[in-house]
């Protein structure tokens, strides 16, 4: 099958956007009771915290190793045998986690999850091989557009079926994979020609030598780092969201992936809607920038709110966080050639793995000393270390270290300087573009 038929190219694309919808779904089902799940075997909301973010830590550290693996794989190979291969392992995975008598069957199957969710890095590659440069942050838009329409499906379906029985998610997360493994190897062509692939090397394919690509321009350096501070802030959600929403507002599973849905919505109507003719007005820094700010408000009030309804309203603000992930993408692409996309993509996920990593176990540590008996333990231990210390110092620090959104307002600071960064570093992007416009009009209308 040739990409070049305009049949076959609507059918990868509608496989690209289905399989994103299905594995998003499946890794969406999971949420509401993951977290509950470590609970149930820990015996306490405030240890849950550090264990739940130890787990998303180990997710981001395999992706980290295996990201610039695949993607280089990918370079060498081809998308599509990366892409099945990955959607089977998602399958056998879930199957696993759904059996775990313990905590430790339940690391190995992040373990595996983090391996397996790498081909994420393929699926942006195979988009950028089949999309003009001009078209691209339109083209992430909508597979962001797919994600998110996982996530309304996802956390929904699990929260109704998480009260029914916490382990049922994961059968059906195993299911959701296995189709979208057999609805791929019937319906996905390649994307990247034969005489496009690269030779694989395990200097560019390791971890840290992929990044050597993200030093080649300083722009794309810059815009790396806003990809690593993006990704930070995002994890407090996956490590802290759900125990927090119990722990504060007294949200169960159901109530959480009726959250998590709204969350979807409003992401998936902002990148699948907004995104393209932002862009076109305002440029992808202008929309980027945007986006971060947005999401610096949205956050700030989450960790603010002192009702559950004020929390959910600050999902609005919020939304416009998801602006921010395509133009970041599409300002990326455009640096890099196009038998390089694969590594590019490889070397992002590295970067974001690292955040990954980081993130988790730095708020999982936040929200442990700041709600709960973590809290109380923190007043105890600030008494006794500041004991010296003027009375108003030992107020002030003792009621910032235990404010119960502060994991929240940590990550509103984090998304703050990944604007401030963005708009500097984006501005030297634009200018290289606009000069690339004026010698090629042709490849860059």
């Amino acid at each position: 099958m040739s990409l070049t038929n305009p049949k076959v190219r609507r059918a990868a694309l509608a496989f690209i956007f289905v399989t994103a919808v299905l594995d998003i779904v499946a890794m969406g089902i999971i949420i509401p009771v993951l977290p509950q799940l470590i609970e149930g075997f820990v015996g306490s909301n405030a240890r849950a915290g550090v264990i739940n973010g130890v787990f998303v830590a180990l997710w981001a550290g395999m992706q980290f190793i295996c990201s610039p693996i695949i993607g280089s794989l990918s370079d060498r190979f081809g998308r599509r045998p990366v892409i099945l291969i990955s959607c089977a392992g998602l399958a056998l995975d879930y199957v696993l986690m759904a059996l775990a008598p313990n905590l430790w069957w339940l690391a190995a199957g992040r373990i595996i999850a983090g391996i397996t969710s790498s081909s994420f890095t393929t699926i942006y590659a195979y988009m950028a091989d089949i999309t003009e440069p001009a078209k691209r942050a339109r083209a992430y838009g909508l597979i962001g557009a797919a994600f998110s329409g996982g996530f309304v499906l996802g956390p929904v379906l699990g929260g109704f079926l998480g009260d029914f029985d916490p382990r049922l998610p994961f059968w059906v997360a195993g299911g959701l994979s296995g189709v979208a493994f057999f609805y791929g190897l019937f319906i996905l062509p390649e994307s990247l020609p034969v005489e496009k692939r690269m030779a694989f090397s395990w200097r560019r394919a390791n971890p840290v030598g992929s990044l050597i690509l993200l030093k080649r321009h300083a722009e794309l350096s810059g815009l790396a780092v806003v990809n690593f501070l993006l990704y930070f802030a995002h994890h407090v959600f996956s490590a802290v969201f759900v125990l927090y929403a119990a722990w504060r507002y007294g949200w169960g599973p159901k109530e959480v992936g009726l959250l998590l849905a709204l969350v979807g919505v409003l992401d998936m109507l902002v990148q699948g809607v907004a995104v393209g003719p932002l862009v076109k007005r305002f440029g992808d820094r202008g929309v980027m920038v945007f986006g971060l700010l947005g999401g610096t408000v949205g956050i700030a009030l989450m960790g603010w709110a002192p009702t559950g309804l004020i929390f959910i309203l600050a999902m609005l603000p919020n939304a416009l966080w998801g602006l921010a992930m395509p133009t970041l993408q599409s300002l990326m692409t455009r640096r890099v050639g196009e038998d390089e996309q694969g590594q590019l993509q490889g070397a992002n996920m590295s970067v974001a793995s690292i955040a990954g990593v980081m993130s988790p176990l730095f708020f999982g540590w936040i929200y442990s000393i700041s709600v709960g008996e973590g809290a109380l333990a923190t007043r105890l231990w600030l008494a006794s270390a500041l004991d010296a210390a003027p009375a108003q110092m030992l107020a002030l620090v003792t009621r910032v270290m235990t404010q119960p959104g502060l994991a929240f307002y940590l990550a509103a600071v984090t998304l703050f300087l990944a604007a401030l960064v963005g708009w500097v570093v984006g501005r030297k992007a634009d200018r290289d573009d606009a000069a690339v416009a004026r010698l090629d009009p042709v490849q860059n209308p």
